[in-house]
C-alpha cells in the first residue's frame, strides 16, 4: 500500500470515528474540497467543515452514525474511493443513506491537495428534506438554497471556533 492510499484509508477510518482533527490533518494547507454542497479552499475551511459535521453528528446523531469505505486506490499523484454514510440529518431529523464517490490528488508529501466528492443530490434531498426534496431536489433553486444555508452555517461555525 503506497503513502497516498494510506492517507485515504487514514482519512476514512478517522471519519468513521468522527475524528475531525485526524481528518483535517490529512489535508495540505492550500487544499481544495468540492462536493454538491460545499466548495472550499484551504485547510481552515475544509477542517472547519469536517469539525462542524462531526460535532453535529456527535451531538445529535451518534446513535445512528455509520460510515464504510471501499475501493480505495491511489498512485503517486491521485486516488479514489467510494464511501457510504448512514446518518441523521440534524436540520430535519431524517435518516440519510448517502453513497459518495471521491477523487483525490496529493502533494509530494502524501497530503490531500484536492478532494472532490460526488453524490446524487436529488437522492440526498429526498432523504434529508422529505417532500420538498422529493419535489424540488432536481431544481437549481433548491441546490442554491442548500449551498447557501450550509455556507452560512460553516461561516458561523468558523466564527465561533477560530
Amino acid at each position: 500500500m503506497n503513502a497516498n492510499e494510506q492517507t485515504i484509508r487514514r482519512f476514512y477510518d478517522a471519519f468513521a470515528q468522527l475524528d475531525a482533527d485526524a481528518m483535517a490533518a490529512c489535508y495540505a494547507s492550500d487544499a481544495t474540497f468540492k462536493d454538491e454542497v460545499f466548495d472550499l479552499r484551504g485547510a481552515r475551511e475544509i477542517g472547519g467543515m469536517w469539525k462542524m459535521l462531526c460535532s453535529g453528528t456527535k451531538a445529535k446523531g451518534a446513535h445512528v452514525w455509520k460510515l464504510t469505505h471501499r475501493d480505495v486506490q491511489a498512485d503517486a499523484a491521485a486516488g479514489q474511493a467510494h464511501w457510504d454514510a448512514h446518518y441523521l440529518f440534524s436540520a430535519t431529523g431524517r435518516i440519510v443513506d448517502n453513497a459518495v464517490d471521491a477523487r483525490f490528488t496529493f502533494t509530494p508529501g502524501g497530503l490531500i491537495a484536492t478532494h472532490r466528492d460526488r453524490f446524487a443530490f436529488w437522492t440526498w434531498a429526498r432523504q434529508a428534506l422529505g417532500l420538498p426534496g422529493l419535489l424540488l431536489g432536481w431544481s437549481p433553486s433548491l441546490r442554491r438554497k442548500v449551498r447557501s444555508t450550509a455556507g452560512a452555517n460553516l461561516k458561523a461555525f468558523l466564527a465561533r471556533n477560530p
